[in-house]
């Protein structure tokens, strides 16, 4: 039992050097000050809001040709806007370097390390 005791401790070690590690990388720095920039920003987070409660009265209400419409303008806004496509791009930067760090992983252990299983609510 000593010896399973010291590899959770030296696995629990390691993790805590990783996650130092991806805390202190340039995307992960990024993606938070990205982030914090559109938590400030007021009117992108207006447009965020109303795009999502406009995605949420098509999902309840059925098609609708203008909520639709109204959308798809709201989608192009979001794109326009500076902040929104900063944090956007930060976290897709981060989103890679997760991903590429889950393939070394995968690699050494012979096996898919972060395996969708199907499940999950999203």
């Amino acid at each position: 039992m000593s010896q399973q005791v010291s590899n959770e401790q030296a696995v629990e070690e390691r993790l805590r050097t990783f996650i130092d590690a991806v805390n202190e990388s340039e995307p992960y720095e990024e993606f938070v000050a990205a982030n914090d920039r559109l938590e400030a920003d007021s009117e992108a987070m207006a447009l965020i809001r109303e795009y999502q409660q406009k995605r949420r009265q098509m999902q309840q209400g059925g098609f609708d040709d203008s909520v639709m419409s109204e959308l798809q303008e709201l989608r192009e806004e979001m794109n326009d806007n500076e902040t929104i496509r900063a944090q956007r791009e930060a976290r897709e930067a981060l989103i890679s370097l997760l991903q590429d760090t889950n393939e070394v992983i995968s690699e050494q252990i012979g096996r898919e390390f972060a395996q969708s299983t199907g499940g999950g609510c999203c």
